[in-house]
């Protein structure tokens, strides 16, 4: 039996050759998605601002990026065996896509209070969904099950060096498309992206400013900064799903730790301003958890101090979830 592929120490940092090597093996197989300028956002001639489109991926996000690494990584007898995935949704959906690239049996663990577009996309692409509770470590304990039970390699959704490398690819991007990037935006939940984009922006632009996000209703990264360690709070609540996480991973935390310099916090009006905005001035559909970015500067939580890049997540919002959130503004 495993619960998960072999990897660096947990205290060990990704390397810029870490984020490279996920950038060479994600080749051709992610979208390197553009940075798209936004005129309504820049804080002047000398502060433009661009967003960087994740839902352009083939699974509606950024998740796409660590869960096909994560599975590169693996030998063949552990992928022969299967991999069982515990996620809000963004992740169950491209480890779900990543398995199906592979060729390997898959099971994704889901929150009873998913989305109808996450689940029926997991479940589209080929994985086994189960839901169970609402929080993280309900779902995790219940994917430790199926690992027991079946032997496969748990794949979790960030707290792992391969799933940040690969997310961090992101970040490669960004400094490759606008070498003088002066701020970058990310999003945080569990913290893979924004430890993945924090390191690879820091090591190649050390001048750079990183700033994480997160909703008001879940400042886990806020609260562990305070406590110098990981927290779990006892709920969270916000419209952006994907970025509910009770507790910042301890991996993802020391990167934050090393490379974010701000931690800010927006709340759920903004979030659908923010996906308003984007949907009129660059017809790109935000699910919230991805327009969080847009709303830290739309609020004044974040000012532009150069030139600017907003990493919008994903995009995965039902239809009519859409239409209940911005239908009647």
């Amino acid at each position: 039996m495993t619960t998960a592929a072999p990897a660096p120490a947990r205290t060990s940092l990704v390397t810029l050759d870490d984020l490279e090597d996920a950038a060479r093996v994600l080749r051709g197989v992610v979208v390197r998605t553009p940075l798209l300028p936004v005129s309504a956002l820049a804080g002047g001639p000398d502060a433009p601002v661009w967003v960087k489109p994740e839902m352009l991926q083939p699974s509606g996000a950024f998740k796409l990026r660590g869960a096909y690494y994560f599975l590169s990584r693996l030998s063949e007898a552990e992928r022969a065996r299967g991999v069982v995935a515990p996620s809000s949704g963004n992740h169950a959906q491209a480890i779900a896509m990543a398995a199906a690239l592979f060729g390997v049996k898959c099971t994704v663990v889901m929150p009873t209070t998913v989305t109808a577009a996450k689940r029926e996309g997991a479940a589209r692409l080929g994985a086994r969904v189960e839901l169970a509770g609402t929080k993280t470590h309900e779902r995790l304990a219940r994917a430790e099950e199926i690992v027991q039970a079946e032997g496969a390699t748990l794949v979790p959704p960030y707290d792992h060096p391969w799933i940040i490398a690969g997310q961090g690819t992101a970040g490669l991007e960004i400094v490759e498309d606008l070498p003088e990037v002066a701020t970058v935006i990310v999003p945080v939940g569990g913290g893979g992206l924004s430890a993945g984009v924090a390191a690879a922006v820091k090591l190649r632009r050390p001048e750079a400013r990183v700033i994480a996000v997160e909703p008001t209703g879940a400042p886990k990264l806020a609260r562990a900064r305070e406590a110098g360690r990981p927290v779990r709070l006892p709920h969270t609540h916000s419209l952006a799903d994907g970025l509910m996480a009770v507790e910042v991973g301890h991996l993802p935390f020391a990167h934050h730790e090393r490379f974010v310099d701000e931690v800010v916090s927006v709340d759920d009006d903004a979030l659908i301003g923010a996906m308003r905005l984007l949907l009129d001035r660059t017809k790109l559909v935000t699910e919230p958890s991805g327009a969080i970015t847009v709303a830290a500067l739309m609020s004044g939580r974040v000012h532009s101090e150069g030139p600017t890049v907003a990493v919008l997540s994903g995009g995965n919002i039902e239809w009519p979830g859409l239409l209940e959130l911005l239908g009647g503004r």
